[in-house]
């Protein structure tokens, strides 16, 4: 996946006989997506764009969606095929709110152990998504949870954590 696109959903299962699709966005505001004029599919690595005739909203995440131009066996073929979109076309967040690949590169700060290393990535396990820290050659996991990150200092790159007692010394004793 290229790394200037971001997973929006994907296509679950065909609609109707007309070439529709039923889709799966993964996103906490779905009904941002209810005019989108086009999608980029991932189709053997590549990001091919598709522009979309139609698109309902139907709730719960779920979409169906009519390409243009697109057969019905056309479309059965792209089940199961994942949707992005530019990350240009995500709304800024701000406050202690942060997507995941913005904060790649930042410093992580806990609150009684300092400066704990640079967030390298994030492992998605399970809706549990867990942060990824490098610290002289030791990797930290930290939950990327709300909960657990106190500020976003997007100006300086620095993210400041407060962890429960005794989670950082798992990893640095």
């Amino acid at each position: 996946m290229n790394k200037d696109y971001f997973y929006l959903g994907t296509l679950t299962k065909p609609f109707g006989l007309k070439g529709g699709l039923c889709a799966f966005f993964d996103t906490d505001s779905p009904e941002r997506y209810q005019s989108l004029p086009a999608v980029f599919l991932d189709l053997d690595g590549e990001m091919i764009p598709y522009q979309i005739d139609k698109i309902q909203y139907r709730g719960r995440n779920q979409f169906i969606i009519h390409f243009a131009d697109i057969t019905a066996e056309e479309a059965n073929d792209l089940v199961q095929t994942d949707l992005y979109l530019p990350l240009s076309e995500l709304p800024p967040l701000d406050g202690n709110r942060f997507y995941f690949h913005e904060v790649i590169g930042f410093q992580v700060v806990d609150k009684d152990r300092g400066n704990i290393g640079a967030c390298t990535g994030f492992l998605e396990l399970a809706n549990n998504p867990v942060m990824q820290i490098e610290n002289d050659g030791r990797e930290i996991l930290i939950p990327a949870s709300q909960q657990f990150v106190t500020k976003v200092d997007r100006e300086n790159k620095t993210l400041y954590i407060e962890t429960p007692e005794g989670l950082i010394d798992v990893y640095l004793s």
